[in-house]
């Protein structure tokens, strides 16, 4: 009785909830609070995907779900994004008949890295995908040492992890679990491969294992590439899939030698993102080449890269998550690699939707000095964080003379829809800031991927 009172009541609270425009969370903050256990009681589905780490879960969740109903599956995810366990809650009972039975064939779960130890508490997914631990949110999340502790309870002996060979830390996951449920996705030496390191700082720079000094053959971005301790042997393992070619200029790719997928966002967070919901979903049965049309033309819902025009400038905004610097590097390196000549527009106003910090001691570990490029003209820094950016950019190689800092939005859209220059225009920002620029009623939106 008490679990079917906790089904109604996150049932009504998530009707009466999206007629007044609230979140996902406080249903099921409710049913579990009346029923805590509620989701040992009902009745999952027999497969059960889950998708954690410090980037790239919203976007390989959109396409695990957009491949596996393209073979016909109900598939029931989270795509408002709520990733705590009180969203997943709300998730789950909205979706249950009154005797507990969730409806769909499979369920399909974004987890926020720090509380996939609670979501995961009374219930376990057949398949988890680890995609990448990076300095993140450092007022929140600390250390990615500490962030990998926090998803360890999580995992299940019986869960088959689908795990980034690539990434050292990730790789450690694999330790103590049976190797038969161990999948692993990385990319082969390829065109962004490079021997050095580039970076403000390197996190795989000492073994996970024994902290003794890492070896590198290449690396892909960050400490993200092919790695050997040579003290305790930890090392990349062989990927079950693979990128085996890779040309983002052109906006190609290939997995495992035969399949052949085109780019729609040419980042490599992308081509990592592609190759997890690849790996998961091939798990999972699915068709190759109906798998391969789904990518090739599918369009990310999150809208992680969206052109619009603003006056005479076209414009591409590139969504960087703040307090990653790893997440502004890969943008930064896009605006570099295009070669056209632009203006750059960083905005810094809002550090995070959920929660307020006026912490930005992570401005100091991102590359700025990438943009130090013949064709990158100006360079606006704007928002209520405009002064941190001038001190940061002061320490770069970026010439003063090509830097203007702006307090408000609306003052640099003003300056750029006054300058007759029509050029490529680059804004790099965070999602709790991107519409602050794209509300503005000159600019129009053309799309998004």
């Amino acid at each position: 009785m008490r679990m079917m009172l906790a089904i109604v009541l996150c049932r009504l609270l998530r009707f009466v909830g999206k007629l007044v425009g609230k979140g996902s969370s406080l249903p099921g903050q409710y049913a579990l609070k009346l029923c805590p256990d509620v989701l040992r009681r009902v009745k999952l589905p027999e497969r059960i995907i889950a998708v954690t780490g410090s980037n790239g879960k919203t976007s390989t969740v959109e396409m695990i779900a957009a491949i596996l109903r393209a073979q016909g599956l109900d598939v029931v995810y989270n795509a408002e994004g709520s990733n705590q366990v009180e969203g997943v809650a709300t998730l789950i009972l909205c979706h249950c008949t009154l005797r507990g039975r969730m409806r769909g064939d499979v369920l399909l779960l974004e987890s926020d890295e720090r509380y996939a130890r609670v979501s995961f508490r009374h219930f376990h997914p057949t398949h988890f995908v680890i995609t990448n631990l990076y300095r993140d949110q450092l007022s929140r999340n600390g250390h990615p040492e500490w962030v990998y502790d926090a998803i360890l309870p999580a995992i299940h002996p019986d869960t088959t992890l689908v795990l980034n060979a690539d990434d050292p830390l990730v790789s450690c996951f694999a330790r103590d679990h049976d190797p038969e449920r161990v999948k692993w996705f990385g990319l082969d030496e390829c065109s962004v491969s490079t021997r050095e390191h580039r970076g403000v700082y390197h996190d795989g720079a000492r073994c996970p294992v024994c902290k003794g000094p890492m070896a590198y053959s290449c690396y892909h971005y960050a400490h993200i590439g092919h790695y050997r301790c040579p003290a305790c042997g930890h090392a990349r393992p062989a990927a079950d899939f693979a990128v085996t070619a890779l040309d983002l200029k052109e906006g190609r790719l290939t997995i495992n030698g035969e399949a052949d997928i085109s780019l729609a966002f040419r980042s490599i967070y992308n081509v990592y993102n592609i190759l997890a919901a690849w790996s998961v979903c091939v798990l999972s049965g699915a068709d190759r080449s109906v798998m391969a049309g789904v990518i090739s033309n599918y369009i990310l819902k999150n809208g992680r890269m969206v052109t619009f025009t603003l006056g005479r400038r076209r414009g591409t905004l590139l969504t960087s998550k703040h307090e990653n610097s790893i997440a502004y590097d890969t943008n930064l390196a896009y605006i570099a690699a295009a070669g056209e000549p632009c203006t750059v527009l960083v905005i810094v106003d809002a550090i995070s939707r959920k929660y307020f910090t006026g912490e930005t001691s992570w401005l100091w570990d991102i590359d700025f000095d990438r943009l130090n490029a013949p064709h990158i003209g100006k360079i606006l820094l704007c928002g209520r964080y405009c002064g941190d950016l001038a001190l940061r950019f002061s320490y770069t190689g970026v010439p003063a003379e090509k830097t203007e800092v702006l307090e408000t939005v609306r003052e640099a859209a003003d300056l750029l829809l006054s300058e007759e220059d029509d050029g490529e225009l680059y804004v790099v920002t965070c999602f709790s800031d991107r519409d602050k620029l794209l509300n503005l009623p000159e600019i129009r939106k053309e799309g998004r991927a």
